[in-house]
């Protein structure tokens, strides 16, 4: 009974996707396709961060490695752009999984400063290297319709979605929730802690690089300014938001990332773009340090539903 319920929900979000462009005018499908994006971007914190305890506050920069694989492919050397989106989240798999090696000895607050460096460093690195990614005045590209965009980033996000349920309800969403409950003894059951840990950064940070090459092709225009660090604190809000892990629950934070921008661009006018960033670092840690105990208390009751009936 349970399985056809979620069999039936399921349906019945798929037909408001595919139905959802004919009801609304080619901006707002645009809108509508921004949110397929960044819930792209989420399912990969939620596999990172939700499923195996590893804090990240640098998911904007795997987004930007992933926009400038797409921009350089696609602007530089005429690909077309739906060819560079699965190498963009194979480029950034490959620097997340680099990335999580050095990370293996890091954890808490430790790692995800870590990450928030790298989400500092990386748009500065891009302004270095202006021959490849065109420096402050950036990559452009063509520009494309919303309804397209619509269909194209809400196809990505039902084949990752689907990718991400078949691995975590196997062996590996077991391994990975073992270590984030406990690796002391996650370890001792034989699960090899750094190859789950380095790949649940490469598959999150793979799905961040497809969400940033979806985000280079809607904007048309890549560039430094594009990937703030502010970027990857909304994310880890947005993260919080959408259930600290969940892959359904995830969308809300997907609408709150998307629709955030413009309360964003008011408080700045209001009161200044160094008070906007000072409120986003306090939000990003007053959000980190609710993360753990919430994840704990949602894994509680998780285990207490699935526990039989005496």
């Amino acid at each position: 009974m349970r399985r056809a319920s979620q069999g039936l929900t399921v349906a019945a979000a798929a037909a408001v996707v595919v139905l959802l462009p004919h009801f609304v005018s080619d901006y707002h499908a645009l809108e509508l396709g921004k949110v397929g994006m960044y819930y792209v971007a989420l399912l990969g914190l939620a596999v990172l961060t939700g499923y195996s305890g590893q804090i990240s506050l640098g998911h904007g920069a795997f987004m930007a490695i992933g926009a400038y694989t797409t921009a350089i492919l696609a602007g530089h050397h005429h690909w077309g752009e739906l060819a560079t989106i699965p190498l963009a989240g194979l480029v950034a798999g490959g620097f997340g999984f680099l990335f999580g090696l050095p990370a293996l000895r890091l954890q808490g607050a430790y790692l995800s400063l870590a990450t928030f460096g790298l989400a500092v460093s990386v748009p500065a690195l891009a302004k270095e290297f202006d021959h490849f990614t065109g420096g402050s005045s950036g990559i452009q590209l063509p520009f494309r319709s919303g309804d397209w965009f619509y269909r194209l980033s809400w196809t990505c996000a039902a084949i990752l979605l689907a990718v991400a349920w078949l691995v975590l309800r196997g062996r590996a969403g077991r391994s990975l929730r073992a270590l984030r409950d406990s690796e002391v003894a996650a370890v001792a059951m034989g699960v090899n802690s750094p190859l789950y840990k380095t790949g649940a950064f490469a598959l999150s940070a793979f799905y961040a690089g497809v969400a940033g090459s979806l985000l280079a092709i809607v904007t048309g225009f890549v560039n430094p300014d594009s990937f703030p660090p502010t970027l990857s604190l909304y994310l880890f809000v947005g993260f919080v938001i959408g259930g600290l892990g969940s892959l359904w629950f995830s969308i809300v934070g997907a609408f709150f990332l998307q629709y955030v921008d413009t309360l964003a661009q008011h408080v700045s006018k209001q009161a200044g773009p160094d008070f906007l960033k000072g409120l986003l670092l306090i939000l990003a840690m007053l959000a980190l340090a609710a993360a753990r105990p919430l994840v704990r208390r949602v894994r509680d009751s998780r285990s207490a539903r699935a526990e039989p009936s005496s």
